[in-house]
């Protein structure tokens, strides 16, 4: 039993042995695995705060366009109130809501937002067509904006609800008798 113990211990030591004299002999060995995995480590690390930097600032526009859209209804609201203050006869208040109505839109535009083009061809990506008049325009010509849409940062808020037009019936048979 003695012996047999002895030569297990005798292997262990030998392995041991082995490692240890492997890990000395190795440093120089792995120094350019280190080097190799310190730079794909920084290149990560360099990726990693690009990607969190992009995420914060989506989050931040993310933000700004949630509460320019909780805006747009006073924007609609002080459109109103244009119109109401118009048929007044006092011209001061109606001079003082314009200011107001026009330092507030200009806030928002520096922001980012910029109002739906609403003339030519309805685009089913920037107007909701809410109303179809017969018409001499070409079919799905704006004729209308009942109101106004908005896109902040190239992200539509509000799409512009628009009436179009549609030839008239008779229109329609005198260009195919032509």
């Amino acid at each position: 039993m003695g012996n047999g113990n002895g030569n297990g211990n005798d292997k262990n030591r030998q392995g041991i042995e082995t490692k240890k004299e492997k890990q000395e002999a190795s440093p120089e060995a792995e120094e350019p695995d280190y080097k190799e995995r310190l730079i794909r480590l920084a290149a990560e690390f360099d990726n990693y705060k690009k990607r969190t930097k992009t995420d914060i600032d989506n989050a931040k526009t993310m933000g700004k366009a949630e509460l320019t859209s909780n805006l747009l209804s006073v924007l609609d609201e002080f459109e109103v109130a244009l119109i109401a203050v118009g048929k007044t006869e006092d011209k001061t208040i109606a001079r003082g809501v314009e200011l107001l109505y026009s330092n507030f839109f200009d806030a928002l535009k520096k922001a980012g937002l910029e109002e739906v083009s609403a003339s030519g061809q309805a685009d089913p990506y920037k107007h909701e067509i809410i109303m179809i008049r017969e018409s001499d325009k070409p079919d799905g010509t704006i004729l209308e904006v009942a109101k106004k849409g908005y896109i902040f940062k190239g992200m539509l808020l509000r799409p512009a609800s628009v009436i179009v037009s549609k030839k008239n019936e008779k229109e329609e048979k005198n260009d195919a008798k032509k």
